[in-house]
Order: C-alpha cells, then sequence, then structure tokens
C-alpha cells in the first residue's frame, strides 16, 4: 500500500483534469490512496475533490494555516501503507507512475528516499527565449535530462515527483513549515528539498528512477519575464536557507546581511546596465536572473540574522 499526498491552495484551474488523471494510473502492487489537504482555499477547490470522492481512493483534510507544509504535515496522519508519494496539485502523472515508484522502492529497500523525472507540459507553446535562457530546474522544477538512474543527491529530487518511506515519518521527521509557499508572493522555496537534505545527513540515501514521469504544468503566465525573474528572488531565499551555493552567514555583515552579498548585488546591476548599453536582451536577462537571486539570498540572510 501507498499513499500519494497533495497539498493544493486555490488549485482549482488544474485541480479537475489532473485528478481526472488519477483516474487513469494502473494500480501498483498492494494499492493505492490519496490524501489531498486543502490549505484553506477559497476558489472552489472543495467542491472540486468532493466531486472525485466517490471515483478515487481519496481522502479530504482541510488546514486553513497557510503554507505548503504545514498541510503536509497535517496530511501525514491520514497516509496508508508503507511509501508516501509527494506530488502536487498542478503534476500530471503518467499512467504507469506509482508502478514504477513501487518497484523502485521494493527493489532498494537500502534507500529512503525515491525521485522520478519531471518533464514539462507546456499550456502554449513556450516561446524560444525562454527555453533558450531560462534555467529549467530552479524555475519549474524540470529534471535535468543528463540524470540517469540510480543513487542521487538530495537536492535532485523535487517535490513534484517524490517518495519517502513511510517510516521516517513515523520517525517523528516533519516538514519545516517556515519555508516554501505560503499565502505571499515571495518565500524562500526548497520545502521538500529540506527534507530530503536533512534525511541525508542522517545517512538516509536517495534514488533517481526515471521511469517513474511526471508532467509539470506550466501555465502561459508562468513564461512571462517578469515571472521567471521572481522566481529566481524565490531560489536565492531557498539557497540561503538550505546552506547551499553560498555560504549563507560569514562572520562579516552589515544589517545582518553579509557582506559580499553588497558586492554581488553591486556587480550584477552594473553588469544589467551594460548590457541594456549593448542592447544584449540575453545577457540582460540572464544577468537580471542573478541580480534577483542575490536580492533574495540577502534579503533571506537578513530574515534569518533576526531569528
Amino acid at each position: 500500500m501507498l499513499t500519494v499526498l497533495i497539498a493544493t491552495r486555490n488549485g482549482a484551474k488544474t485541480l479537475p483534469a489532473v485528478l481526472e488523471t488519477y483516474g487513469t494510473l494502473e494500480s501498483p502492487p498492494g494499492g493505492w490512496k490519496i490524501v489531498l489537504v486543502d490549505n484553506g482555499s477559497t476558489d472552489g477547490s472543495r467542491e472540486i475533490i468532493g466531486s472525485f470522492q466517490d471515483r478515487l481512493p481519496l481522502t479530504y483534510v482541510f488546514e486553513p494555516r497557510p503554507g505548503k507544509n504545514a498541510a503536509l504535515n497535517s496530511g501525514l496522519p491520514f497516509v496508508a501503507g508503507d511509501l508516501v508519494v509527494l506530488t502536487d496539485d498542478d503534476i500530471f502523472p503518467r499512467p504507469d507512475w506509482l508502478v514504477r515508484l513501487r518497484e523502485a522502492a521494493d527493489a532498494r529497500p537500502a534507500f529512503g528516499v525515491f525521485g522520478g523525472r519531471v518533464f514539462p507540459r507546456w499550456e502554449t507553446s513556450p516561446p524560444a527565449w525562454l527555453l533558450k535562457w531560462a534555467y529549467a530546474q530552479p524555475t519549474y522544477a524540470i529534471s535535468n535530462a543528463s540524470l540517469t538512474e540510480g543513487p542521487t543527491d538530495g537536492h535532485l529530487v523535487f517535490g513534484g515527483n517524490m517518495a519517502v518511506r513511510a517510516e521516517i515519518f513515523g520517525a517523528g521527521h516533519r516538514f519545516d513549515p517556515s519555508l516554501g509557499p505560503t499565502s505571499g508572493r515571495s518565500y524562500p522555496m526548497g520545502s521538500e528539498t529540506e527534507l530530503t537534505l536533512r534525511l541525508m545527513k542522517e545517512g538516509v540515501k536517495a534514488w533517481f528512477a526515471p521511469a517513474a514521469s511526471v508532467e509539470h504544468f506550466v501555465r502561459t503566465s508562468q513564461m512571462q519575464r517578469s515571472w521567471v525573474i521572481r522566481r529566481a528572488e524565490r531560489f536565492g531565499r531557498g539557497q540561503c536557507r538550505l546552506g547551499l551555493q553560498n555560504p549563507p552567514f560569514p562572520r562579516f555583515r552589515w544589517l545582518g546581511i553579509p557582506l559580499y552579498l553588497f558586492y554581488q548585488i553591486a556587480r550584477k546591476s552594473l553588469g544589467v546596465v551594460l548590457a541594456l548599453l549593448l542592447f544584449d536582451r540575453e545577457k540582460v536577462f540572464r544577468r537580471s536572473w542573478a541580480l534577483r537571486y542575490f536580492y533574495g539570498y540577502a534579503l533571506e540572510a537578513r530574515a534569518c540574522s533576526k531569528r
């Protein structure tokens, strides 16, 4: 038995199509169920979920506190079986998805976390600049095409397609509610990544199973340059909290912000200006993305210094 755990907040635009897809899934050995946590939706999501309860093995849970991780934690008491599969309300699983995750978990008892491949599902044809310039992994949680089956790092397991042995949650592990999507537009990304990295430090091993595939729905509005640049800020905030890529709390700081970040922000700002003067659109985009990344990193470093 395994349980699919989903948190949704105002997901009415994608939930009907996503849940229809669940009706076409192949059942894994031992069976499966869904625990769907409504994180204070106000758009009719509850009624949509209710319309599927007589068609799917679905348990509805309501969690009014804003925050995806708070919702996931509220859903954990309702899971059943030995494997908890995590995904999102804008993820479309392929028919054999659960079967492949079940196979990976059963074949590798020494591993506690499993990640599958995430493909994009574009609402409309993506513009050429997006495919060429944007960073697919941090922007849309799309799997790197070079990843092959085998042991993997925790930060390469994405929350839209991952499984964790239920015994890990049974031992008391929970998601950090201070990370991940909330009711606001800016937040530190990496809610599930924080859990996987924490587990890796405790000796839990992760396995990448590319045959377990899903598609992440990318809205047309998420292909706008302004949206992608804002995503860089969230990514920077998350990387600071996770302690990745840059040392988060060096000794020398001002206003709680590491001094090297002021240098990086000034340097990237100058780079944007120079790219504008050269009429180089690609460099303007990439340097703007980097600038917003370091801005987000600085925001989170300051916030953490106040805790």
